[in-house]
């Protein structure tokens, strides 16, 4: 059977090359990237990671479920499935087929329970579809 559901190869529990993007990100910027990255890698002891398109990336197994990039003024966490994640409080955006992000930018009060909840819930979506990719 072949699957539908994104995957990449190379993911590992603890990727020196996230680490290395994640120092290389210092600041305001830097440290936001980190404090969510850090949550996705928290989700569970099945987290896997990888640099992903110059991004790290948060997997199970080697289907991802969240990210973090940085740009000039703002920090971006994005959802793979983003368009099937619960978000009463109106954080995603984006309009792709699948893919949404929350814009974080410093200085400007952010949701966190919200953006916690974003991140289970997709943590938790991920392991559904790899489950239902099974059967």
């Amino acid at each position: 059977m072949v699957s539908g559901l994104l995957k990449f190869t190379g993911s590992v529990r603890r990727d020196p090359q996230v680490d290395a993007w994640l120092d290389a990100h210092r600041g305001e910027l830097g440290n936001i990237a980190r404090r969510w990255f850090d949550r996705m890698r928290e989700c569970g002891a099945d987290v896997r990671e990888l640099v992903h398109d110059g991004c790290p990336t948060a997997c199970v197994e080697d289907a991802p479920f969240a990210y973090a990039s940085a740009f000039r003024s703002h920090v971006n966490i994005g959802f793979f499935h983003g368009d099937a994640l619960p978000d009463p409080a109106g954080m995603l955006q984006g309009e792709g087929r699948f893919m949404r992000h929350v814009k974080l930018t410093p200085g400007l009060a952010a949701d966190h329970a919200a953006l916690e909840a974003l991140i289970a819930a997709a943590y938790l979506d991920i392991k559904t579809r790899l489950k239902a990719d099974l059967r």
